[in-house]
């Protein structure tokens, strides 16, 4: 029996580009947009900040002192924040398992700039039961810990949950824990995937 839902937020919920990023970023900064995105990109420096190893404030002053960034902490979160768009299917896809009844979760690796901004500018935050978000619990995915955060958060486990998300590292270890797992590519096959798996009734 299908419990609850398990959505990763980027590239599921929310498309992201830090392309958006670099080119505002770059010409207050003694880098080029390549470099730039190198370095944030899915960058070691990225992952100590979405593991909750590293503060907002220290993921900026590292970041000003290497890029020579020339901005506020303040102006540099508004350019950091705003490199999503909504994916409004999966969205909508959401709403519809919300409002059925059936607790959703977020599950993501994702940091507090992006929380921030993400909680107070986009609906469908609210209409989560929960958020195990990889910053606070101390563990990105792949990682044991991150998944077992959110099997104690709904108090279940196996395939009473559904999840999706995009990366196959992250699907082969929920699929490990026996939960029914989505590896997410488009809005058609999640919805086919969940009205079949879930016995769910999505337009």
């Amino acid at each position: 029996m299908i419990r609850a839902v398990a959505f990763d937020i980027g590239k599921v919920l929310l498309d992201f580009d830090y392309l958006l990023l670099t080119r505002k970023m770059a010409p207050q900064t003694q880098w080029s947009e390549a470099k730039l995105n190198d370095y944030l990109n899915q960058s070691p420096l990225l992952a100590r900040y979405e593991s909750g190893e590293l503060s907002s404030s220290e993921f900026f002053e590292l970041i000003q002192r290497e890029t020579g960034f020339m901005g506020s902490e303040t102006e540099f979160a508004a350019l950091f924040e705003d490199i999503f768009t909504p994916i409004a299917g999966m969205i909508d896809i959401h709403r519809q398992i919300a409002q059925s009844g059936i607790p959703t979760f977020t599950f993501s690796n994702t940091n507090e700039m992006a929380v921030r901004y993400i909680s107070r500018t986009y609906d469908f935050w609210p209409m989560f039961n929960g958020h195990v978000l990889s910053y606070e619990v101390g563990a990105l995915k792949p990682e044991a810990k991150i998944y077992e955060a959110l099997e104690e958060l709904s108090d279940l486990y196996g395939e009473e949950i559904i999840y999706l998300d995009d990366r196959s590292e992250n699907c082969a270890a929920g699929s490990e824990r026996g939960w029914q797992v989505c590896c997410h590519q488009d809005v058609e096959s999640s919805r086919r995937f969940l009205s079949n798996v879930g016995e769910l009734s999505l337009t």
